[in-house]
């Protein structure tokens, strides 16, 4: 199984970006996917999250307007749209995949966002 994160770099405060997971190796549409992000010197948060089909989302308070998650089973990715981005965005932003019933998971290696002022 892997997890391909894609779409970081840096980007000005109020830009915009938007990232990529590709997954390869499981059965893509058995698996709830979501985004995390890890700040230096801080716990990691769940960011967003969708569920296997596609139809539940839900976004942690901070990025609440801010940013979509989405997917598309038929390509096998996952993707987050991050509008309005502030520096406190700047983290390692890395996707998961919870298989929606075993509840097996598995993690991409990241990819990172820096906001800058």
């Amino acid at each position: 199984v892997q997890l391909v994160e894609s779409g970081g770099g840096l980007v000005q405060a109020g830009g915009s970006l938007r990232l990529s997971c590709a997954a390869s190796g499981l059965t893509f549409s058995s698996y709830d996917m979501s985004w995390h992000r890890q700040a230096p010197g801080k716990e990691r948060e769940l960011v967003a999250s969708i569920d296997n089909r596609g139809g539940s989302t839900n976004y942690a308070d901070s990025v609440k307007g801010r940013f979509t998650v989405s997917r598309d089973n038929v390509k096998k990715s996952v993707y987050l749209h991050m509008n309005s981005l502030k520096t406190e965005d700047t983290a390692v932003y890395s996707c998961n995949a919870k298989h929606f019933f075993r509840r097996t998971e598995y993690w991409g290696q990241g990819t990172q966002v820096t906001v800058s002022s």
